[in-house]
């Protein structure tokens, strides 16, 4: 298709207008249309410094005196305040810790123990990423359920008296779908069950309302929109008024009322402390917390809208630049219904985003046919994605 110069002169404008255009300063970038921080979000500036410091400094000379002297010890919860707010939850109900999946297992296996006997049945997102279901399987096998795959919308049909807990992606990470968080929740209330989000694909994204909408458990990584680096520790909240009930099935050291004690007997810790496990993995954490910073005086609900802006502005572009019926769009159109992605469906994808790297646009290619772009707020702008659209435009009319 031809170049398009209106857009390109909408895009500057776009960008000129855009509140959020400073914080892009506070991440290591370089000339690639960088589209694919729904998987790693890019380096805040401000890291490698931190990062140093606690290697040097902390660890180089202080030792051990750092886990008192430098909060050490309080990071998994001290660090769950700082993503608090990007969820909306009240502090002390978040604990930073361990990988998605470990507080995948936790949630789950809790939920089970505080929905009690005669509820044998568990539900799981069956459009879920793949190792929620596989430990959604582990932890309906070890608890004694039966574990029944359904897909967000028929799981208001799909819930009984038997339903014990349902774990659900608040943003479904191929197509970039949101589902409706407030809806289902209440529905599986309702039921008296309780309801487990996946918050992997949304928080930092968009406004999730965890406390507002009563959700039971939530779990989420921090290196995708949080921005955290490779392999951060994942979090796990527990609503204030579920924590005295919530009986983790994996009782560490740290989570037990008298760390110190080094007791036999295991005593769970009050609030969500519980949710801890071993050693805190202190290099990564506070490297998370370093990067949190790059969220200090950002509005979620700002995020959201210029997520919402971009995302529109790249379909607009892409209809532009591509030939009808080249690539269709599987991300809902609705606003209501997605998320921070995009997802394109072309036949010969995976070939298109080799191409695409290898000109400076970065997305990623979900098997078989899914070009996935994601789109964050912090440091993408409306030059970029007009640049992506055109790119992807040229590469498909050859």
């Amino acid at each position: 298709m031809s170049e398009r110069p209106e857009l390109a002169l909408r895009a500057k404008e776009l960008d000129a207008a855009d509140e959020l255009a400073p914080l892009r300063g506070r991440f290591v970038l370089d000339d690639v249309v960088y589209l694919d921080g729904n998987s790693l979000g890019a380096l805040p500036v401000n890291v490698p410094d931190q990062v140093a410091d606690v290697i040097r400094r902390q660890w180089g000379e202080q030792r051990i005196r750092s886990w008192e002297e430098n909060g050490w010890w309080t990071a998994p919860e001290r660090i769950g305040d700082r993503i608090a707010p990007l969820v909306g939850a009240a502090p002390g109900q978040i604990v930073v810790g361990d990988s998605t999946s470990v507080n995948v297992f936790k949630a789950l296996v809790a939920a089970v123990r505080m929905a009690g006997d005669g509820r044998d049945e568990l539900l799981v997102d069956a459009t879920t990423f793949p190792t929620d279901g596989y430990i959604a399987e582990s932890a309906a096998r070890l608890t004694g359920r039966t574990l029944r795959p359904v897909t967000p919308a028929d799981v208001p049909a799909a819930l009984s008296e038997r339903t014990a807990a349902v774990l659900l992606n608040h943003v479904d990470y191929r197509s970039g779908r949101l589902h409706d968080l407030p809806g289902l929740t209440a529905a599986v209330h309702a039921r008296g069950a309780l309801a487990v989000w996946d918050l992997c694909h949304s928080a930092g994204a968009l406004p999730v309302g965890l406390d507002e909408h009563g959700v039971d458990l939530a779990v989420g990584c921090t290196y995708k929109y949080l921005n955290g680096g490779p392999g951060s520790p994942a979090y796990l909240y527990v609503r204030r008024d579920l924590q005295d009930r919530f009986d983790s099935p994996l009782p560490g050291w740290t989570s037990h009322a008298e760390p110190f004690a080094m007791s036999p007997a295991y005593a769970a810790a009050p609030g969500a402390v519980r949710g801890r496990v071993g050693t805190p993995d202190i290099l990564s954490m506070l490297a998370l917390e370093a990067a949190l910073e790059a969220w200090d005086g950002v509005s979620v609900e700002a995020v959201r809208a210029k997520s919402l802006a971009l995302t529109d502005f790249f379909l607009e572009c892409v209809g532009a630049y591509t030939e009808p019926g080249r690539v269709e769009c599987v991300t809902p159109a609705a606003h209501a219904e997605r998320g921070s992605q995009i997802a394109l469906r072309c036949p010969d994808a995976g070939e298109v985003m080799k191409r695409l790297i290898e000109r400076g646009v970065v997305g990623d290619f979900r098997h078989p046919d899914v070009l996935r772009f994601g789109f964050t707020p912090l440091y993408v702008g409306f030059a970029d994605t007009e640049r992506a659209a055109r790119v992807l435009g040229e590469l498909l009319s050859r």
